[in-house]
């Protein structure tokens, strides 16, 4: 995975000791054992430590207890905040004593793209290990996962990444090496070696030693695979399955060929990397989107497969980021119940942007497999509610999304660092304070600009370089008294590395050389470039010297290099410049927050930051560090875990609808000898549409019904919202079924042609104010459009712009409230993206309890089997009728359509139309037997 997903990347460190990669382990030759780095303590669960877990005060609920009784999402959000306010004291507490009903197991299993090792393989079958640039917060939390201090047991499941032949020995740093190391794994016929040698971009400019990129033909044979899963099972950092993604089998079974490793990141990184960072491809046959697709697909089922091997029921399953949002629904698809919590760590794009995505609907719907999704900010998040809403059709909230019949929970959680690690590789190396006193002397006299951003098209480097030009030119006094060290690191996004590298690096380039040749002089250049990874003691040199920190992305999820720089100025206090595009900003808010695309804006900011006094740069600081130090990636990954864990409880201690019990009901059915079925139409016989005359019904719809009613045991009724005229057309000419329109406004009785208005003696005058409300409404919402039925008037807003049309609804609701219900015996009913208004004292439980009395109840023979299914508000009515009555409750069947976590009067519940229309022609298959 990319370390553009985490935002701004150091130079890669061991996790642990940031000065050795430790020593090698006993148990297996060559795998390097860090040393141990103390974190704080950050408790799982949050309690105060006067109480047990079993006996939560008034003043400090459990999360559990907080939720129960919330009667909305938003509430739920509300009552969720108030749990565990800060500076808490807190103790661990073991997830499965404080989740008993979860029936944890606690295991958690991570998946990401790539593992945290970059390998290469050498001829003899040895096996190197070196630690992965980037992703360091991500990174850092698993290690979190996997140490003592988490109580979980942790397994990372991640690809091998693009597999490397071994490498030469390459040259070192000019200050010193960075920590990372290589481990070798050796084959069965050497011993292995430890290589520890400098980042791959020298900071001397040195020539580095030859690298093979991974090759076009590689073969593995299951010996060498066995050995590297061997020692990935047992490495010190935590266990970790690899992913293999071979491109074939070898001459035999036990052989991996290996050819275009890159081939599993072209998707992601070329279309979805692209397209949520608000840039997009140029136009194409679709032939390479196609082929690229079918490989992000392979690629995720792999992963499916690969942590089905390691799965136990009661285990959860965590993802990370764009490689794998097809990942949810596929393991969904195969374990209905496993617990799936799912974080984007880059950008989500607003739903004008995603639509121009083909892929647009499989993407959405493959990370709602997920039980609840995570995002960097609010914004993200908001921006992926409104496209299910908009592209999917689904209702969502900012608490989350009702998608297939359950609730998907949507939350933000920023991501912070591991602060004791970077403190400890910070502060604690003596040749860190020998770098910081040798670039003092390099640029004495002069504030410190410092940048640090890959080389990407999306983190604002050539912003940055034209912001300190016209800085430069606009403050002149300035010109000789401030430097900007620009580092710029390669980038590993594939979609960067081919298009856009290139291109930006000239224009780097290019800037650099104009500002130096009008600002500089023989004996100072304004403007110090490095295109190269640091050591992390050039790094955090670097970060506690400077005077400003300036970050300007034009589009970021989370940067971490502005994390470190609050850490590292402790004693300095030097300001932060932080683009306001950055998923950090939200965070941090005493930074100085810029527009990147104002670059003379920018350029008062850096004025600003250099001439701030010291008194205000303290007390921004302060305020940062403490955000920073208490907001860490362990307290990231307990927080998205504590409420994954509390979502999953509060919607199993909720009274949830039992899914319909078919047997149950074909026993009842059969023992019956008097029936009555109550259906409605939308919704429930057919699916909702946008347009709702194409919603016609299917000819296995009309079957299913004809064949139903043929039986002269069986009274079935459609009871639907639709008008007289449109039930007539599509099913009058089953003769045995009876129809209600309108909400039981007319009636047509089986064997009859003609229909009964049961609001024929009301006035209706209040028609022409409905229709003058109505009107005014739709001339002011586009896509909305007025229905006129014979008695009841409908408003539509489905094809309107769905939060548009919702604030119009209430704004004609309430007009309608204040000009016709207080003068007319009608009531506003609110639809799916409608609104209806109708005689009050006709409605679907008017018919429902008409019925039943009809078909025996009245006269002491009531039917012995009742069967009533509907949708949405005004099939409550129904529901409430059936309560209303003593008819047995093992007689009864009343079943609502959708998820079953929605309130409802009804007693049972099915997904969608198809379980509707499968469960009544159950009824009529086990007739014919």
């Amino acid at each position: 995975m990319p370390a553009h997903a985490k935002g701004g990347d150091r130079a890669s460190r061991p996790r642990g000791d940031s000065t050795s990669a430790g020593t090698v382990s006993s148990d297996e030759p060559g795998i390097a054992e860090p040393t141990e780095v103390s974190r704080p303590t950050t408790s799982y669960f949050s309690l105060p430590q006067s109480q047990s877990s079993e006996e939560p005060t008034t003043e400090q609920k459990s999360p559990v207890e907080a939720a129960k009784g919330a009667t909305s999402g938003k509430e739920l959000l509300r009552r969720l905040s108030l749990v565990n306010p800060e500076g808490a004291d807190t103790l661990d507490v073991d997830p499965r004593t404080a989740h008993p009903a979860l029936r944890l197991s606690g295991n958690i299993i991570s998946a990401t793209f790539c593992m945290p090792f970059e390998l290469t393989h050498g001829g003899e079958g040895e096996w190197g290990l070196s630690t992965r640039h980037g992703t360091s917060a991500l990174f850092d939390s698993f290690a979190y996962l996997s140490s003592e201090k988490s109580p979980w047991n942790h397994t990372l499941v991640g690809w091998t990444g693009e597999i490397h032949n071994k490498p030469k020995q390459s040259s070192t740093s000019i200050l010193q090496t960075d920590g990372s190391s290589t481990t070798t794994i050796p084959s069965a016929q050497g011993p292995g070696t430890t290589n520890r040698s400098s980042a791959p971009y020298p900071v001397n400019g040195a020539h580095q030693q030859p690298h093979d990129s991974h090759p076009e033909h590689l073969t593995l044979s299951r010996a060498d695979r066995n050995r590297l899963e061997k020692a990935l099972a047992h490495h010190p950092h935590g266990k970790t399955l690899p992913v293999w993604l071979p491109d074939a089998k070898g001459d035999t079974d036990d052989e991996f060929v290996f050819k275009d490793q890159s081939r599993w990141r072209r998707y992601a990184e070329h279309e979805l990397y692209t397209l949520f960072h608000y840039r997009q491809n140029g136009p194409d046959d679709g032939r390479a989107e196609k082929a690229s697709w079918n490989d992000y697909m392979q690629m995720n089922q792999a992963f499916a497969d690969r942590i089905l091997q390691a799965y136990q029921p009661g285990d959860i399953v965590w993802i990370h980021d764009y490689h794998l949002m097809m990942l949810p629904s596929m393991l969904r698809q195969r374990i209905p119940h496993i617990f799936i919590g799912f974080f984007l760590h880059i950008p989500f794009p607003s739903s004008e942007y995603m639509r121009c995505l083909p892929r647009r609907k499989e993407v959405l719907t493959g990370a709602l497999g997920a039980t609840m999704i995570g995002f960097q900010s609010y914004s993200f998040s908001r921006h992926f509610n409104s496209c299910c809403k908009r592209i999917l059709g689904f209702e969502s909230s900012s608490a989350g999304v009702d998608a297939y019949g359950a609730h998907v929970a949507v939350d933000v959680f920023p991501i912070g660092i591991d602060v004791a690690a970077v403190q400890n590789a910070a502060f604690r190396d003596p040749i860190i304070e020998q770098n910081m006193k040798a670039l003092k002397q390099l640029y004495a006299g002069k504030k410190i600009i410092v940048g640090r951003d890959r080389l990407d098209t999306v983190r604002g480097v050539s912003q940055k370089l034209m912001a300190f030009e016209i800085f430069l030119d606009r403050y002149p006094e300035w010109r000789d008294k401030v430097v900007l060290i620009q580092v710029t690191s390669p980038t590993s996004v594939m979609e960067d590395k081919v298009d856009g590298a290139h291109k930006v690096e000239l224009k780097i380039s290019n800037l650099v050389s104009r500002i130096n040749g009008q600002f500089g002089s023989l004996s100072h250049s304004p403007v110090q470039h490095y295109p190269q990874y640091l050591s992390s003691q050039e790094y955090f040199a670097l970060l506690r010297i400077a005077d400003v920190g300036l970050i300007t992305s034009v589009r970021d999820g989370m940067n971490t290099t502005s994390l470190e720089y609050i850490i590292c100025q402790k004693n300095h206090f030097g300001p932060l410049i932080l683009s306001e595009f950055s998923g950090t900003a939200a965070s941090l808010g005493n930074a100085m927050h810029i527009n990147p695309w104002d670059l003379g804006g920018v350029a008062d900011a850096l004025k600003e930051a250099l001439e701030m006094p010291e008194s205000e740069k303290k007390h921004d600081h302060e305020k940062l560090y403490n955000y920073v130090t208490t907001h860490t990636v362990a307290s990231w990954a307990n927080n998205f875990l504590k409420r994954l864990l509390t979502n999953l409880t509060s919607f199993t201690q909720n009274d949830l609808t039992p899914a319909l019990d078919r047997n149950r009901m074909i026993q009842q059915y059969h023992a019956a000898k008097k029936r009555l079925f109550m259906f409605d139409y939308d919704g429930t016989l057919t699916p909702i549409v946008k347009d709702p005359n194409a919603a016609i019904p299917s000819d296995k719809v009309l079957r299913t019904l004809k064949a139903l009613a043929a039986d002269e045991r069986n009274n079935v009724w459609i009871i639907s919202g639709r008008d007289a005229s449109f039930l007539e057309e599509w099913m009058g000419h089953i003769s045995e079924l009876g129809l209600s329109a309108e909400h039981g406004c007319f009636m047509r009785r089986p064997g009859s042609e003609n229909w009964e208005n049961l609001a024929a003696s009301m006035d209706m005058g209040w028609q022409k104010d409905v229709m003058d409300v109505f009107s005014y409404y739709t001339e002011r919402t586009q896509g909305s459009w007025i229905e006129r039925k014979r008695v009841a008037l409908t408003w539509h807003y489905r094809q309107a712009d769905p939060d548009f049309g919702a604030f119009q609804a209430r704004e004609c609701r309430k007009a309608l409230e204040d000009n016709v219900m207080k003068n007319w015996d009608v009531e506003v009913m609110s639809g799916k993206a409608n609104l209806e208004v109708r005689p009050q004292f006709v409605n679907k439980g008017f018919i429902a309890s008409r019925l039943i009395n009809e078909y025996g109840y009245a006269s002491s023979d009531p039917p012995e089997f009742v069967l009533c299914l509907g949708d949405d508000q005004t099939d409550e009515d129904m529901f409430r009728a059936l309560l209303q009555t003593d008819l047995p409750k093992e007689h009864v069947f009343a079943c609502t359509v959708g998820a079953s976590s929605k309130r409802t009067l009804a007693a049972w519940h099915l997904l969608e139309p198809s379980d509707v229309i499968a469960s009544i022609s159950a009824l009529n298959k086990q007739e014919n037997l």
